[in-house]
Protein backbone atom coordinates (compact mmCIF):
# COMPACT_ATOMS: atom_id res chain seq x y z
CA UNK A 1 0.00 0.00 0.00
CA UNK A 2 1.44 3.33 -1.14
CA UNK A 3 0.31 6.50 0.62
CA UNK A 4 1.15 10.17 0.05
CA UNK A 5 0.54 13.05 2.45
CA UNK A 6 0.34 16.45 0.75
CA UNK A 7 0.94 19.44 2.99
CA UNK A 8 2.83 17.18 5.37
CA UNK A 9 4.71 19.93 7.22
CA UNK A 10 1.59 21.94 8.13
CA UNK A 11 -0.29 21.67 11.40
CA UNK A 12 -2.86 19.19 10.08
CA UNK A 13 -0.40 17.38 7.81
CA UNK A 14 1.95 16.62 10.68
CA UNK A 15 -0.99 15.33 12.69
CA UNK A 16 -2.13 13.17 9.77
CA UNK A 17 1.26 11.45 9.78
CA UNK A 18 1.05 11.00 13.56
CA UNK A 19 -2.49 9.59 13.43
CA UNK A 20 -1.58 7.18 10.62
CA UNK A 21 1.06 5.75 12.94
CA UNK A 22 -1.25 5.70 15.97
CA UNK A 23 -3.99 3.94 13.98
CA UNK A 24 -1.47 1.33 12.82
CA UNK A 25 -1.73 2.13 9.14
CA UNK A 26 1.55 0.71 7.84
CA UNK A 27 2.13 1.61 4.19
CA UNK A 28 4.81 -0.12 2.19
CA UNK A 29 5.69 3.34 0.92
CA UNK A 30 4.93 6.72 2.52
CA UNK A 31 5.80 9.86 0.56
CA UNK A 32 5.52 13.30 2.13
CA UNK A 33 5.02 16.43 0.02
CA UNK A 34 5.06 20.14 0.80
CA UNK A 35 6.02 23.45 -0.78
CA UNK A 36 9.50 24.07 -2.19
CA UNK A 37 10.32 26.02 0.98
CA UNK A 38 9.71 22.97 3.19
CA UNK A 39 11.17 20.35 0.85
CA UNK A 40 14.28 18.66 2.18
CA UNK A 41 13.20 18.64 5.82
CA UNK A 42 12.72 15.26 7.50
CA UNK A 43 9.82 13.79 9.43
CA UNK A 44 9.56 10.62 11.48
CA UNK A 45 7.08 7.83 10.90
CA UNK A 46 7.70 4.97 13.28
CA UNK A 47 11.36 4.11 12.93
CA UNK A 48 11.59 5.75 9.48
CA UNK A 49 13.11 9.14 8.71
CA UNK A 50 11.32 10.44 5.63
CA UNK A 51 12.56 13.34 3.55
CA UNK A 52 9.83 15.79 2.56
CA UNK A 53 9.64 16.29 -1.20
CA UNK A 54 8.46 19.25 -3.22
CA UNK A 55 4.89 18.90 -4.46
CA UNK A 56 4.83 18.78 -8.28
CA UNK A 57 2.41 17.64 -10.93
CA UNK A 58 4.79 14.82 -11.84
CA UNK A 59 4.75 13.56 -8.26
CA UNK A 60 0.96 13.33 -8.36
CA UNK A 61 1.16 11.16 -11.47
CA UNK A 62 2.85 8.33 -9.55
CA UNK A 63 -0.43 6.54 -8.91
CA UNK A 64 -0.54 6.09 -5.15
CA UNK A 65 -3.20 3.96 -3.52
CA UNK A 66 -4.24 6.86 -1.28
CA UNK A 67 -3.28 10.51 -0.82
CA UNK A 68 -4.21 12.66 2.17
CA UNK A 69 -4.30 16.35 1.22
CA UNK A 70 -4.07 19.24 3.68
CA UNK A 71 -2.47 22.07 1.76
CA UNK A 72 -5.30 24.52 1.12
CA UNK A 73 -8.04 24.80 -1.48
CA UNK A 74 -5.92 26.28 -4.28
CA UNK A 75 -3.33 23.51 -4.02
CA UNK A 76 -6.05 20.86 -3.88
CA UNK A 77 -7.83 22.22 -6.93
CA UNK A 78 -4.62 22.02 -8.92
CA UNK A 79 -3.09 18.75 -7.72
CA UNK A 80 -5.88 16.50 -6.40
CA UNK A 81 -7.52 15.92 -9.82
CA UNK A 82 -4.13 14.96 -11.26
CA UNK A 83 -3.66 12.36 -8.53
CA UNK A 84 -7.21 11.07 -8.95
CA UNK A 85 -6.80 10.83 -12.73
CA UNK A 86 -3.79 8.58 -12.14
CA UNK A 87 -5.64 6.12 -9.93
CA UNK A 88 -5.12 7.62 -6.49
CA UNK A 89 -8.01 7.84 -4.03
CA UNK A 90 -7.68 11.35 -2.61
CA UNK A 91 -8.96 12.38 0.84
CA UNK A 92 -8.92 16.16 0.75
CA UNK A 93 -9.10 18.33 3.87
CA UNK A 94 -9.67 21.64 2.07
CA UNK A 95 -12.94 23.33 1.12
CA UNK A 96 -12.24 22.85 -2.61
CA UNK A 97 -14.54 19.91 -3.32
CA UNK A 98 -16.93 19.72 -0.37
CA UNK A 99 -19.98 21.05 -2.16
CA UNK A 100 -19.23 19.60 -5.59
CA UNK A 101 -22.01 17.31 -6.81
CA UNK A 102 -20.89 13.71 -7.02
CA UNK A 103 -18.00 14.12 -4.56
CA UNK A 104 -18.81 12.54 -1.18
CA UNK A 105 -18.44 14.73 1.92
CA UNK A 106 -17.73 12.18 4.59
CA UNK A 107 -17.80 11.73 8.33
CA UNK A 108 -17.32 7.93 8.46
CA UNK A 109 -19.52 7.37 11.51
CA UNK A 110 -22.39 9.19 9.76
CA UNK A 111 -22.18 8.41 6.04
CA UNK A 112 -19.10 6.23 5.56
CA UNK A 113 -21.04 3.91 3.23
CA UNK A 114 -20.61 6.53 0.49
CA UNK A 115 -16.95 5.54 0.01
CA UNK A 116 -17.26 1.75 0.12
CA UNK A 117 -17.11 1.30 -3.65
CA UNK A 118 -15.81 4.75 -4.53
CA UNK A 119 -12.71 5.93 -6.34
CA UNK A 120 -11.68 9.53 -6.87
CA UNK A 121 -11.71 12.55 -4.57
CA UNK A 122 -13.34 12.37 -1.14
CA UNK A 123 -13.93 15.60 0.76
CA UNK A 124 -13.14 15.95 4.47
CA UNK A 125 -15.62 18.39 6.09
CA UNK A 126 -14.94 21.57 8.02
CA UNK A 127 -13.69 21.07 11.59
CA UNK A 128 -16.59 22.73 13.39
CA UNK A 129 -19.11 20.85 11.23
CA UNK A 130 -17.56 17.45 11.94
CA UNK A 131 -17.81 17.66 15.72
CA UNK A 132 -21.37 19.01 15.58
CA UNK A 133 -22.77 16.34 13.26
CA UNK A 134 -21.04 13.62 15.29
CA UNK A 135 -23.03 14.72 18.34
CA UNK A 136 -26.31 15.05 16.42
CA UNK A 137 -26.50 12.38 13.72
CA UNK A 138 -28.20 9.78 15.92
CA UNK A 139 -30.71 12.43 17.03
CA UNK A 140 -31.43 13.18 13.38
CA UNK A 141 -31.98 9.51 12.58
CA UNK A 142 -34.31 9.02 15.55
CA UNK A 143 -36.24 12.31 15.76
CA UNK A 144 -35.25 14.45 12.76
CA UNK A 145 -33.51 17.82 13.05
CA UNK A 146 -35.63 20.87 12.28
CA UNK A 147 -33.31 23.70 13.40
CA UNK A 148 -29.76 24.11 14.75
CA UNK A 149 -28.54 27.41 16.17
CA UNK A 150 -24.84 27.17 16.97
CA UNK A 151 -22.24 29.59 18.29
CA UNK A 152 -18.66 28.37 17.96
CA UNK A 153 -15.59 29.24 20.00
CA UNK A 154 -12.79 28.17 17.68
CA UNK A 155 -9.12 27.73 18.54
CA UNK A 156 -6.44 29.60 16.62
CA UNK A 157 -4.89 26.33 15.40
CA UNK A 158 -7.83 26.12 13.00
CA UNK A 159 -6.10 28.88 11.05
CA UNK A 160 -2.76 27.03 10.96
CA UNK A 161 0.72 27.33 12.41
CA UNK A 162 1.03 31.03 11.60
CA UNK A 163 -2.07 31.73 13.70
CA UNK A 164 -0.63 29.80 16.63
CA UNK A 165 2.59 31.78 16.33
CA UNK A 166 0.65 35.06 16.24
CA UNK A 167 -1.19 34.30 19.48
CA UNK A 168 1.98 33.17 21.20
CA UNK A 169 3.82 36.32 20.12
CA UNK A 170 0.96 38.48 21.40
CA UNK A 171 1.06 36.61 24.70
CA UNK A 172 4.71 37.66 24.89
CA UNK A 173 3.84 41.32 24.28
CA UNK A 174 3.66 41.73 20.50
CA UNK A 175 0.99 44.01 19.01
CA UNK A 176 1.40 42.58 15.50
CA UNK A 177 -1.72 41.29 13.74
CA UNK A 178 -1.32 39.66 10.34
CA UNK A 179 -3.41 36.48 10.47
CA UNK A 180 -6.51 37.80 12.25
CA UNK A 181 -8.43 41.05 11.62
CA UNK A 182 -8.01 42.09 15.27
CA UNK A 183 -5.65 41.22 18.10
CA UNK A 184 -6.63 37.75 19.35
CA UNK A 185 -4.86 37.71 22.73
CA UNK A 186 -7.35 38.50 25.53
CA UNK A 187 -9.99 39.00 22.88
CA UNK A 188 -12.61 37.20 20.78
CA UNK A 189 -13.22 37.88 17.08
CA UNK A 190 -16.69 37.15 15.61
CA UNK A 191 -15.33 36.51 12.14
CA UNK A 192 -13.83 33.37 10.61
CA UNK A 193 -13.30 33.63 6.89
CA UNK A 194 -14.56 36.50 4.77
CA UNK A 195 -18.03 38.02 4.98
CA UNK A 196 -20.43 37.31 2.12
CA UNK A 197 -23.34 39.42 0.83
CA UNK A 198 -25.70 37.52 3.12
CA UNK A 199 -23.79 38.81 6.15
CA UNK A 200 -22.65 35.30 7.01
CA UNK A 201 -18.96 34.46 6.93
CA UNK A 202 -17.55 31.73 4.72
CA UNK A 203 -16.99 29.58 7.82
CA UNK A 204 -20.65 29.98 8.77
CA UNK A 205 -21.80 29.07 5.27
CA UNK A 206 -19.66 25.92 5.46
CA UNK A 207 -21.50 24.85 8.60
CA UNK A 208 -24.87 25.47 6.94
CA UNK A 209 -24.19 23.72 3.65
CA UNK A 210 -21.99 20.90 4.90
CA UNK A 211 -24.34 19.90 7.72
CA UNK A 212 -27.18 19.52 5.23
CA UNK A 213 -25.05 17.52 2.79
CA UNK A 214 -23.57 15.15 5.39
CA UNK A 215 -26.96 14.47 6.99
CA UNK A 216 -28.57 14.29 3.53
CA UNK A 217 -31.31 16.74 4.46
CA UNK A 218 -31.45 20.17 2.76
CA UNK A 219 -34.42 21.21 4.90
CA UNK A 220 -32.47 21.50 8.18
CA UNK A 221 -32.33 25.15 9.25
CA UNK A 222 -28.76 25.85 10.40
CA UNK A 223 -27.97 29.27 11.91
CA UNK A 224 -24.30 29.60 12.94
CA UNK A 225 -22.15 32.34 14.42
CA UNK A 226 -18.46 31.42 14.26
CA UNK A 227 -16.05 33.09 16.66
CA UNK A 228 -12.27 32.87 17.05
CA UNK A 229 -11.02 32.70 20.66
CA UNK A 230 -7.49 32.81 22.18
CA UNK A 231 -7.23 29.04 22.65
CA UNK A 232 -4.50 26.97 21.01
CA UNK A 233 -6.33 23.67 20.44
CA UNK A 234 -9.96 22.64 20.76
CA UNK A 235 -13.14 24.05 19.27
CA UNK A 236 -16.18 24.56 21.51
CA UNK A 237 -19.79 24.98 20.46
CA UNK A 238 -22.97 26.08 22.21
CA UNK A 239 -25.75 24.32 20.30
CA UNK A 240 -29.53 24.86 20.35
CA UNK A 241 -31.60 22.19 18.59
CA UNK A 242 -35.22 21.72 17.57
CA UNK A 243 -36.36 18.24 16.54
CA UNK A 244 -39.19 17.28 14.20
CA UNK A 245 -40.53 14.53 16.45
CA UNK A 246 -40.65 14.77 20.27
CA UNK A 247 -37.97 12.91 22.19
CA UNK A 248 -40.18 12.71 25.31
CA UNK A 249 -37.55 12.98 28.04
CA UNK A 250 -33.98 13.90 28.99
CA UNK A 251 -33.21 10.24 29.54
CA UNK A 252 -34.42 9.19 26.09
CA UNK A 253 -32.56 12.02 24.35
CA UNK A 254 -29.34 11.26 26.17
CA UNK A 255 -29.69 7.56 25.41
CA UNK A 256 -29.95 8.34 21.69
CA UNK A 257 -27.04 10.81 21.73
CA UNK A 258 -24.83 8.32 23.57
CA UNK A 259 -25.26 5.86 20.69
CA UNK A 260 -23.12 8.13 18.50
CA UNK A 261 -19.67 6.72 17.80
CA UNK A 262 -16.69 8.55 19.31
CA UNK A 263 -18.94 10.82 21.38
CA UNK A 264 -18.71 10.90 25.17
CA UNK A 265 -21.09 12.49 27.69
CA UNK A 266 -19.47 14.29 30.61
CA UNK A 267 -21.62 15.23 33.60
CA UNK A 268 -19.10 17.81 34.76
CA UNK A 269 -17.74 20.74 32.77
CA UNK A 270 -15.44 20.01 29.84
CA UNK A 271 -13.14 22.61 28.28
CA UNK A 272 -10.81 22.74 25.25
CA UNK A 273 -7.62 22.34 27.29
CA UNK A 274 -8.91 19.02 28.61
CA UNK A 275 -9.66 17.51 25.20
CA UNK A 276 -6.50 18.51 23.30
CA UNK A 277 -4.96 15.38 21.79
CA UNK A 278 -8.18 13.35 22.01
CA UNK A 279 -10.13 11.71 19.19
CA UNK A 280 -13.44 11.99 21.07
CA UNK A 281 -16.19 14.63 20.90
CA UNK A 282 -17.24 15.61 24.42
CA UNK A 283 -20.82 16.63 25.21
CA UNK A 284 -21.86 18.28 28.47
CA UNK A 285 -24.44 20.67 29.91
CA UNK A 286 -27.37 19.00 28.12
CA UNK A 287 -30.52 20.96 28.96
CA UNK A 288 -34.09 20.20 27.92
CA UNK A 289 -36.41 23.10 27.09
CA UNK A 290 -39.41 20.95 26.14
CA UNK A 291 -40.07 17.70 24.27
CA UNK A 292 -38.59 18.96 21.02
CA UNK A 293 -35.97 21.55 22.04
CA UNK A 294 -32.65 21.18 23.83
CA UNK A 295 -29.24 22.83 24.21
CA UNK A 296 -25.77 21.43 24.92
CA UNK A 297 -22.05 22.20 25.04
CA UNK A 298 -19.84 20.43 22.50
CA UNK A 299 -16.01 20.29 22.55
CA UNK A 300 -13.37 18.49 20.44
CA UNK A 301 -9.77 18.75 19.29
CA UNK A 302 -10.14 20.55 15.96
CA UNK A 303 -6.86 19.37 14.47
CA UNK A 304 -7.55 15.71 15.22
CA UNK A 305 -11.34 15.11 15.30
CA UNK A 306 -11.97 18.05 12.98
CA UNK A 307 -9.33 17.21 10.40
CA UNK A 308 -6.56 14.60 10.61
CA UNK A 309 -8.38 11.86 12.51
CA UNK A 310 -11.48 12.13 10.34
CA UNK A 311 -9.30 11.77 7.23
CA UNK A 312 -7.55 8.69 8.64
CA UNK A 313 -10.90 7.21 9.69
CA UNK A 314 -12.06 7.62 6.09
CA UNK A 315 -8.90 5.79 4.99
CA UNK A 316 -9.54 3.04 7.53
CA UNK A 317 -13.09 2.71 6.20
CA UNK A 318 -11.75 2.36 2.67
CA UNK A 319 -9.29 -0.30 3.80
CA UNK A 320 -12.02 -2.17 5.65
CA UNK A 321 -14.31 -2.09 2.65
CA UNK A 322 -11.58 -3.72 0.55
CA UNK A 323 -11.22 -6.72 2.85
Amino acid sequence: MRIAVVGATGEVGRTMVKVLEEYKVVPSELRLYASRRSAGTTMKFGDREIIVEELTEEAMKKGFDYALFSAGADVSRRFAPIAADHGTIVIDNSSAFRMVDGIPLVVPEVNGHLVDDYRGIIANPNCSTIQMVLSLYTVHREFGLRKIVVSTYQAVSGAGRKAINELQKQMAGSEETSVFPRKIFLNVIPQIGSFEESGFSTEELKMINETRKILDDPAIDVIPTTVRVPVLYGHSEAVYVETRKPFSSYEKLREVMEKAEHVKFVDDLVTPSEVAGSDIVYVSRLRILDESRFVFWNVADNIRVGAATNAVRILKRLLGAKR
